[in-house]
């Protein structure tokens, strides 16, 4: 089975909540950016990252807002499930951007990244430029649309499409060229459901949409 989370931001007890006891042996574990347990290379991080490496279940994330980009790029990049990955671990993967997985025959793509809300406050200390989406990563993403015919059975991203934020009653405080990517595909692409994690709550937007964050949402 394929589950989907929110951002866990590092907190190795949202691996003990209720929610997370139905995740078993084999399945597969999708975070939607702001995975966090790879932050600062402490003690406290690696015994984490130990506890997750020896689940029986794979953990699968897409980067976010508030990641450490020179940890993450650290890993080389690996073919898996038909994507491009980092390999963290053999159960801890990070999911790339405008890449397309097969997991138990249900395609899905996926695009971390976004911009962060707390910026100022950021720049000059734990903020990398790369968290917003590149030109080049859109490109590959298109690409990669393309190769697929528009058709998947889930989208999974960190930022939420523009257009919904009045649905969650957030606001879009800088408009990216991802926003605009994201609002492309609602048009051109064909797909089951689409979600995202950055709003830290959770939510059921008709007919195709959901903001995940505690939730533990199976795929089927």
């Amino acid at each position: 089975m394929i589950y989907v989370t929110g951002d866990t931001h590092g907190d190795i007890t949202r691996f003990k909540s209720p929610e997370m006891k139905k995740v078993g042996r084999g399945d597969t574990l999708i975070i939607a950016g702001d995975f966090g347990f790879l932050w600062d290379n402490s003690k406290q991080e690696k015994a984490a990252l130990k506890k997750l490496a020896d689940k029986n279940f794979t953990i699968a994330f897409l980067d976010g807002c508030h990641e450490n980009f020179d940890i993450l790029e650290k890993y080389p990049k690996e073919e898996w499930n038909g994507g491009k990955v980092h390999m963290i671990a053999p159960n801890i993967i990070h999911l790339l951007r405008g890449q397309v997985y097969t997991i138990e025959k249900r395609k899905i793509f996926t695009f971390g990244g976004g911009h962060s809300q707390d910026i100022e406050f950021r720049r000059d200390n734990d903020w990398w430029e790369r968290e917003q989406p590149s030109h080049e990563e859109i490109k590959e993403g298109i690409a990669h649309l393309r190769e697929n015919n528009y058709k998947f059975d889930y989208i999974i991203t960190h930022e939420p499409p523009a257009s919904l934020k009045e649905c969650l009653g957030v606001d879009v405080f800088e408009r990216l060229e991802v926003h605009a990517f994201f609002e492309d595909i609602i048009k051109t692409c064909k797909y089951r459901e689409w979600f995202f994690g950055k709003c830290h709550i959770d939510k059921h937007i008709p007919i195709k949409f959901r903001a995940v964050f505690n939730s533990v949402i199976p795929l089927k």
